[in-house]
């Protein structure tokens, strides 16, 4: 009988972030100010400064009034996160971030320009309960989940760093992936809350395009299945990395759960309640999940299912510090992606971007004391 990783599905229970104005709904954010003795139409201009103009410093908000400016910015917007270091590569293009959050706990985020355009790869754990072998994150075990604040405060700021010029050029916020740190639908409530900040529109929220954001998952299937029912087309990106059972029983523990073929037809199911193109992620690990025979088999499954419905993203193992694992030969990725596409299966290889910072996918873990 062999040894199974230790799966955390619930965080520990530890002290809560202060209130933000981004944990209220707008019916809290109103009566929050009857409790000020503010009128109402001064919570839809909180917004405005927070979604629309990023900002939660009070000397920006020229439409209060003076003397309740202090006292507003300090109730509705304590700070949540502050920056440790920031490392950069790809030219500039690419910053990994490192936050210290209100109780010590530390959590990293990746901003990545592209022509005309950045993407925020966000975190919505403080390490992650999932034990994938392969991924530094999942080696760090779950300190607790992020509220939802917090996260919607990586993008406000990684929206703000954008627009002022942080990663070369003035460039718009336009993508977020929750691929971060954690297992995004393991904090659903949360992650839910921060996707519906992100599509609505200002001053609600960012306005960003539900085909703009994706939720990614190792394969809680009752999450999944949720999910169909938001009525948000996000993208869901399904972390795979093996067809069969065998194997993904040990790179992703999460499958002696839910099986490759039980998480496959939520997937499905998925893109039948949205019309939204599911992703497969498949990180490609040498002499391991690399085989001819395994991308054949994940062909047919994937066309068992249907056409049009699916897309596979091959990734070349990022390394990660005392692994013995290593990426696939480029011969053999190209022999994988060509047995999958020979199936018809839509499949481009990952761009990867950040890993001389441990900043790409599976590399996130933080080293500082």
């Amino acid at each position: 009988m062999t040894d199974r990783p230790l799966l955390q599905m619930a965080a520990p229970r530890r002290g809560k972030p202060p209130r933000h104005f981004a944990d209220l709904t707008h019916d809290e954010r109103v009566e929050t100010m009857r409790e000020l003795g503010l009128p109402a139409f001064r919570a839809k201009q909180l917004a405005t400064h927070y979604y629309a103009h990023l900002t939660v410093d009070p000397a920006d908000m020229t439409d209060l009034p003076a003397g309740a400016r202090d006292e507003l910015a300090n109730q509705m917007f304590p700070t949540l996160m502050t920056p440790v270091t920031s490392l950069v590569a790809d030219g500039g293009a690419t910053r990994k971030t490192l936050w210290n959050l209100h109780d010590g706990v530390k959590v990293e985020s990746v901003l990545m320009k592209y022509p005309e355009r950045a993407t925020l790869c966000v975190t919505s754990q403080a390490g992650c309960g999932m034990a994938c072998p392969f991924c530094a994150t999942g080696q760090m075990g779950l300190t607790r989940n992020l509220s939802a604040a917090e996260i919607i405060e990586q993008v406000r700021l990684a929206a703000r760093a954008s627009r002022d010029g942080d990663l070369g050029e003035n460039v718009r916020l336009s993508n977020v992936v929750f691929m971060g740190m954690g297992e995004p639908l393991a904090n659903y409530k949360a992650v839910m809350q921060t996707v519906r900040a992100l599509v609505a529109p200002e001053p609600h929220g960012f306005g960003l395009s539900a085909r703009h954001v994706t939720v990614s998952t190792v394969g809680l299937v009752p999450a999944i299945d949720k999910l169909c029912k938001e009525g948000i087309p996000v993208t869901l990106a399904l972390s795979l990395h093996a067809p069969d059972d065998e194997l993904r029983n040990e790179l992703v523990p999460i499958n002696t759960r839910w099986t490759v073929d039980e998480a496959l037809d939520a997937a499905r199911r998925y893109f039948d309640a949205t019309g939204r193109r599911v992703s497969i992620e498949y990180a490609l690990i040498r002499d391991m999940n690399d085989h001819a025979h395994r991308a054949d088999l994940l062909g047919r499954k994937l066309k068992d299912r249907g056409d049009g419905w699916v897309h596979v993203n091959p990734i070349p193992l990022n390394p990660t510090p005392g692994s013995k694992w290593t990426a696939s030969d480029p011969r053999v990725e190209e022999e994988f992606v060509h047995t999958l596409r020979a199936h018809g299966i839509p499949t481009t290889i990952r761009d990867t971007r950040g890993s001389d910072i441990d900043g790409a996918c599976g590399q996130l873990a933080i080293k500082e004391a």
